[in-house]
This record gives C-alpha cells, structure tokens and sequence, in this order.
C-alpha cells in the first residue's frame, strides 16, 4: 500500500452495508464515510471505536466511484478490483479490473426500463481501459501539474477538485454526493490508455511512459458524434503524453487529436461509407473559433494536422477545414493539410516523412516539458501539434507516433542517453520494437472505445511496414465496424450519455412521461427482412431441389430473385430505419418513422 498524504484518495477500504447506511472504513484512516440509504445524506466523520465494532465488512473495496439515480432508486458504485500497470513518477497507477453497483433501496420496485438503464451502466463499466491513481493526478500533463502548484503553492486539494474535468470520466456521478469533506473517498477515473515501461538504451536505464487521455466533452460513438458542438467541443477528443523519466528528470511531449472543429455529420444509413455532410445552418466559423481559443489556452500554439482525402465528400471538409483557419486570421494557429491515402498510395508509406519534415521547424521551435525532481525548470513545450484525419483514429495514429518517435530522439539526446546524432530508431532494437507496439496497442484502444474495433493500419506502426497481412485484417476490422455502427452503437451513446450525466432520468417516465426507451418501429422495419429472408430461402429450394429444370422452375428462380433484389433494394434506400440509434438522444437529423 503506498504511503498516505493529506490530498490523496483512499486506496483500500471496508465497505460495511447496513438497513440505515453504506459505511465506508479507509484501512488505517481515522474518519469515515456514512451515505444515508433513506434519507441520501453523505457525511464524513471521526471513527468511533464501538460504531463498528460488532460488525463484519460486507466487502473490501478499492475505491468510491460514484452514484447515479435511476428509476427505482439511488445507486452506489464502487471499485472491488484492480489491476497493477506500472509506477509513474514515484506513484502506482492502476486499471479498474472489477466494479460493484449496488442499490440504496434493495427491495425497490424494479421496473423492466430500470434493467435496461443498469444494463448500460454496466455497458459503460465493462469498458476494460478505466486507469486511476491514489496519489498521481493522471488527467493532468506534468507542465498543467507544475502550472497549478505554481498558481496555488498553498492549496491542497483532493484528486477530483484539482483534476482537469475533460478527462474525469466519473466527475458527474462523484459529484452526486454533495459532501465538501469526501475528497479522500472519491477516486476519478481515466479513460484511454496507459503504458509504463522500464527500458534500457547504450547501457542507461529509464523509465518510458504513454498516458492517453480521452475527453468527457462530446464524448460519443463514431457515426453518431462527429464535429464540433456550439462550444467548440469537438467529438474524439484526445490527449496523448510521452513521458520519460530519467536520473531524477521528467521530460513530457504532449499532443492531441480530435474530429474536424466545425458542425459536420455521418450517421449511419447502412452503406458501407456514409456521406460526411456539413450542417446546414450552422456558424461554422462560430464553433471552430470556440474551439481553437481553447486550444491556444490550454496548449499555446497549434498546428492544425488534416489527413484526410482531398477529393470527394472529405474533400469538401477539408476546403471547409482550411477556409475556416484563413478566416480565423491568427497566426499562432497553422494548418497542414496532407492527403494521407494520396500521397502513401501503393504502400509508400516512406512519403510520411514529406510531411514529418514540414513540421520539423515547429516542433523544434515547440520543444518539450523537461524538469529535475527538486522542481528546478529547464524547459516548457510551448505549443502542440493537432492531428485529425476523418475518424481520428487510424492515420492519426501513424503520424502521431512519428511526431513522438522524432521527439524522443531528442529528449534522449538531451539527457545524455543517446549519443549526439544517433536516431532511437537506431540504438536499440528492442526498444525500437517495444515502441511501435505501445504506440500500436494506444491505436486498438483509442479505436475500440470509439469506433468499437482495433485500429487500421497498425501493421505499420508495429512494422514500419504495410504489409498484406495488415491490409486483409483491416479488412476484417473495417466489416466489423460496419456492423457496429450500424447496428450495436446507439446503445453505447446511451451508455455514454447516462454516465456522463448528459441524461438526467425522470421518475415519470413510462407513465406521465413517454419512456424515451420504448422501441419506435415502423412497418418498413419488420416487413422488408421478413420478405428478403423469406425471397432468400424459396430461391435457394428453387435453385437446389428441382425435379428437373424446365421454364417454370426458371420463372421462380426470376421471381424470387427479383423479390430479393427488391427487398435489398428498400433496405437500403430506407436503411436509417434499420439502424441502431441512440434513444436517450436521437440525432435531430434522423426522422423516426
């Protein structure tokens, strides 16, 4: 167990469950917290000797993560397991393994939509990349970090009221409590990826860390949050942080990607490639305004990174894209546009380096985070590079990699690691290959919790190279993503938009109110599968069991065929119909049926 302070959480606790209370013991603490079932009061208070005394834990637990109100009644959620990841900057970090949601009423009349709202809460649980720390603040670079203490050098708070609120993913639901003395109790939790590894180049040791952070702010699912919203919050938001700790020195490269920063939309229609549209309507300039101020706020100068094709439908965003930034007029913003497919057709993928050497100049001017343990500054990172393709997923990646493999280099060269001109792709090849397959393994996940899948393209970035094998899997990732999209990610937005607070759930609902969870079908739904599957069916016995093939069996075969064709045919054209949508927010776009 680590060592205790005054702001950190507790890190492993009692969870005692009586009619009146949930009681919270910290092992070795000297409060605790009592959460009223009846009456919903939280309070902290000194432990008393005899309060628990003739009472047995009802379970250990490893954290508080929140409450939520459902139909039925309040619940409690909190962490039972956790898995060990690596130790960053003197303190563990840990991935949630396991998770207890229990309610404050047990025996409250449960009705079937309050199953399916605790179906999605365990939907949003489940998710095997939540990351949390007891003394490490995760959602905060080390430059944000050093920038708070030097603002308030007397002010200690706990974890969650010091954290950086886009990257808490429980805020809302630990916020719930309305207790101002639970700092110690409430644990945030991260979602993206975390990567901590001990590695060792011309004989020096250090440690070398990846933190991905995403954002809460128009947090969704691929298809069904895409752009911005009119606050400049844009959807896929992340931010990436290589870290590297070496003899008493931190260094940190920070860098972030996030959907293209005006009001665009893809929802699904069951074709393979949605048409990207913008907005009518909208104040484009407006939203990406919004959001650029921000940037420059949080990051100092940016560099716009646009990947995507530069014909077509993402040919049209990509003019939208690179319009909106002249009109912007400042220079502390510049865009990059570079038609990734285009220019790295044919598996020429050594054409990424064009690119690379056009941002060398404001990488080298941006620098990175470098800091010794007593606190002593040696360098800020003055500005980030913003990288984007249409997903922000796939090229993305490849390019960020290379972006942070060009920084390391020269972080190593400046501790001393690497020898002055040596390139880290060079000097070990075991770290070379530990490298691509982090930066691979941050692809799978960052696509899985939005796109539903692994990355494409990882092949390279685990390579160096595009190879057939990588081709024929992104294949398979790219059908599996069809499926998704259309067919399973309206109930993960829900999920997202119930943890996140976005829907609040109103105890009238399913009697004064409609139950936004009641199926909304239309004719078109049932019959047209009905007639396709049956069409398939008499047209294989038709074409698989004749007694003998003469013009009748033929003008069958004709029929069904075309009752196939037809039945396909008015799938498609009415496919908005047929796919899965969120129903706690469907998109104004999509007119139900």
């Amino acid at each position: 167990m680590e060592s205790r302070e005054a702001n950190e959480v507790y890190d492993d606790m009692n969870l005692y469950i009586t009619p009146e209370s949930f009681i919270v013991e910290p092992n070795g603490g000297e409060e605790v917290l009592v959460i009223g079932r009846h009456d919903k009061v939280t309070r902290v208070q000194p432990a008393s000797g005899g309060q628990l005394a003739n009472q047995r834990p009802t379970r250990r637990i490893c954290g508080v993560l929140g409450t939520i109100h459902l139909l039925s009644c309040d619940y409690l959620m909190v962490a039972t397991h956790r898995i060990f990841v690596g130790v960053l900057n003197g303190s563990i970090v840990w991935r949630l393994a396991g998770y207890d949601i229990i309610p404050y009423i047990p025996n409250a009349f449960q009705r079937k939509e309050n199953e399916t709202y605790l179906r999605l809460l365990r939907q949003m649980l489940d998710c095997k990349y939540f990351y949390f720390s007891y003394r490490y603040d995760l959602t905060h670079s080390l430059q944000r970090q050093r920038e708070l203490v030097t603002a308030n050098p007397k002010q200690r708070q706990g974890l969650l009221q010091r954290a950086d609120q886009r990257f808490v993913w429980n805020g809302h639901v630990l916020r719930q409590f309305n207790c101002d003395n639970m700092e110690r109790f409430q644990l945030p939790l991260l979602l993206g990826f975390v990567s901590i590894n001990q590695v060792q180049i011309n004989g020096q040791t250090f440690f070398w860390s990846i933190v991905t952070r995403r954002s809460v702010e128009r947090a969704g699912t691929r298809l069904f949050c895409r752009g911005s919203n009119e606050n400049g919050q844009v959807a896929n938001f992340v931010e990436t942080e290589q870290i590297v700790e070496f003899n008493g020195q931190l260094t940190s490269f920070v860098q972030t990607r996030g959907s293209m920063p005006f009001h665009w939309h893809q929802l699904p229609n069951l074709r393979y490639k949605p048409r990207p549209r913008l907005v009518p309507g909208k104040d484009h300039l407006a939203a990406c305004s919004l959001h650029f101020n921000d940037q420059l706020r949080l990051y100092g100068n940016n560099v716009a990174i646009n990947l995507v094709d530069q014909k077509g439908a993402e040919g049209e965003l990509e003019a939208t894209y690179a319009r909106l930034i002249r009109e912007l007029g400042d220079k502390r913003v510049r865009y990059e546009a570079f038609d990734f497919h285009h220019e790295c057709r044919k598996m020429r993928w050594e054409r990424l380096n064009i690119l690379i050497d056009r941002l060398a100049y404001e990488q080298n001017q941006f620098g990175f985070y470098h800091v010794f343990d007593d606190g002593k500054l040696v360098s800020t990172q003055t500005g980030v590079f913003r990288t984007n393709c249409i997903d922000c997923l796939d090229r993305t990646n490849v390019v960020q990699s290379m972006l942070a493999r060009r920084s390391l280099t020269a972080v190593l060269q400046k501790l001393g690691v690497l020898h002055v001109g040596q390139l880290v792709e060079n000097a070990a090849g075991s770290f070379e290959s530990r490298f691509k397959g982090v930066w691979a393994d941050n692809a799978d996940l960052i696509s899985l919790q939005y796109s539903g899948t692994g990355a494409l393209k990882t092949d390279f970035t685990r390579t160096g190279k595009r190879t057939k094998a990588g081709a024929m899997k992104d294949g398979k990732n790219s059908l599996m993503r069809y499926y998704l999209n259309n067919f399973a990610d309206g109930q993960r937005q829900d999920a997202m938009d119930l943890f996140l607070g976005r829907y609040i759930i109103n105890d009238n609902e399913g009697g004064a109110v409609p139950s936004p969870l009641e199926s909304k079908r239309g004719w078109r739904f049932f019959t047209f599968p009905s007639v396709l599957l049956m069409a398939v069916a008499m047209f294989m016995i038709t074409m698989t069991y004749p007694a003998e093939f003469n013009t009748e069996n033929l003008l069958f075969m004709l029929f069904w065929g075309a009752m196939i064709a037809v039945s396909a045919t008015g799938i498609l054209h009415y496919g908005v119909e047929f796919v899965q949508w969120p129903r706690l927010f469907p998109p104004i776009s999509f007119q139900a049926p």
